[in-house]
């Protein structure tokens, strides 16, 4: 068994409320949720306006499915929010 852990960092500039970020957040981690069935939580800097971290979890059997996966979400991230995507870290864990 192999997961794919994943720290996305994006930042919204023209959120001007907690609720404009959420309604961001809220529409990303839903298009993700859609596309590829991969666990993704809003999981630091709750309070802050216009930054926010994601955190997404996705289990396989393969390591090449993980990496595709990971490259596909950046790239719907780029694609639907240019500019927003600031850093994005992951690693596949071996179990």
């Amino acid at each position: 068994m192999r997961v794919l852990l994943s720290r996305i960092e994006i930042h919204i500039p023209y959120a001007t409320s907690l609720k404009d970020k959420r309604r961001v957040i809220k529409g990303l981690k839903d298009k993700i949720w859609s596309r590829f069935r991969a666990s993704i939580s809003e999981v630091d800097r709750h309070d802050s306006r216009q930054v926010a971290i994601l955190g997404l979890s996705y289990v396989s059997n393969d390591s090449t499915l993980l990496e595709s996966i990971m490259n596909k979400v950046v790239n719907l991230i780029e694609d639907s929010y240019p500019g927003h995507l600031h850093h994005y870290e992951y690693h596949v864990e071996h179990y």
